[in-house]
């Protein structure tokens, strides 16, 4: 079946996508770009399809479209509609359309550049900006406790493993400290009561510790493209980091919501339920029309 569906993508990229694309064109008297825009609404089923339509083209220029960066956008938009012959008189949304498009997607392509410089930068303990940043997390989740130094056990209260947290970020770097502040300082009061459930004395986890992990999975979906379906759908440009940072703030309430409702019976079962969130929130984001966002139950 695998070695049928092969030979099936191979002939219709190959010859039978240029043939429709040839006849729907003598048809409509439009190329496949404006009939994307003109049948589709703008979202993650345009823009995908746009970015589909380009890569697969013949002529380079086009293909190579999708390449360059954001503050390209509009050059390459009027190449396009060169190549093309479309008419800005003839079809006057159509350029504002196809340029949301290709913001979105070099927009993308910027963010994930963002996301993984973060990631790879490790935390530094001689540099002021990152020990700041560590102690503003603390501050933000235990408000009224004050730390008695640097390097201390305390750290375990809010999910920690050894008494000095640097130790935890090595696999994702500042992302995943970046992650844990903004959930708690634009999230404060749900980032506490998250933090309370995981003190729980029978199923309780490591707070930070998941969040880091939560910052390796929503890093995982980044850089495999499943994100795009989600952000294409939630901002009609170029995402910011900050949208990257809301998406984990997502993940972290759902799981904590997930965790509990799924009462496991030690958290020597976390690898398993993490498995089963994960594919759960992989399922919802396939689905084109998707955009997940924070949806707190009162």
């Amino acid at each position: 079946m695998n070695m049928i569906s092969l030979i099936w993508n191979y002939l219709y990229s190959t010859l039978l996508r240029s043939w429709m694309k040839w006849i729907l064109r003598k048809i409509t008297g439009r190329c496949e770009l404006q009939r994307i825009c003109a049948n589709t609404v703008q979202g993650a089923e345009r823009t995908m399809k746009i970015e589909y339509s380009l890569k697969s083209s013949r002529n380079e220029a086009l293909k190579t479209s999708v390449a360059g960066s954001v503050e390209d956008v509009e050059n390459r938009v009027r190449d396009i509609m060169v190549i093309k012959k479309i008419s800005i008189q003839k079809n006057p949304h159509f350029k504002l359309n196809l340029q949301i498009c290709l913001l979105q997607v070099s927009g993308f392509k910027k963010l994930f550049a963002d996301v993984e410089y973060l990631r790879k930068q490790p935390f530094d303990s001689s540099n002021k900006q990152h020990e700041d940043l560590l102690l503003k997390l603390w501050q933000l989740m235990m408000p009224n406790v004050n730390l008695e130094s640097r390097i201390t056990k305390q750290w375990g209260d809010i999910g920690f493993q050894g008494d000095d947290p640097k130790t935890d970020f090595r696999g994702m770097g500042m992302l995943g400290l970046h992650n844990l502040v903004f959930f708690g300082e634009h999230y404060t009061k749900i980032a506490r009561q998250t933090l309370s459930h995981s003190n729980h004395p029978k199923i309780g986890y490591s707070y930070a510790i998941v969040g880091i992990n939560l910052t390796e999975m929503a890093y995982s979906m980044m850089k495999s493209g499943l994100l795009k379906s989600h952000f294409y759908n939630l901002v009609p440009g170029v995402p910011q980091l900050q949208h990257f940072h809301q998406f984990y703030c997502y993940l972290m309430y759902e799981f904590d919501q997930f965790w509990f409702k799924e009462e496991p019976s030690s958290i020597m079962e976390f690898n398993h339920y993490r498995e089963q969130f994960h594919e759960k929130v992989k399922r919802l984001l396939q689905d084109s029309k998707t955009s997940l966002t924070l949806n707190f139950k009162t």
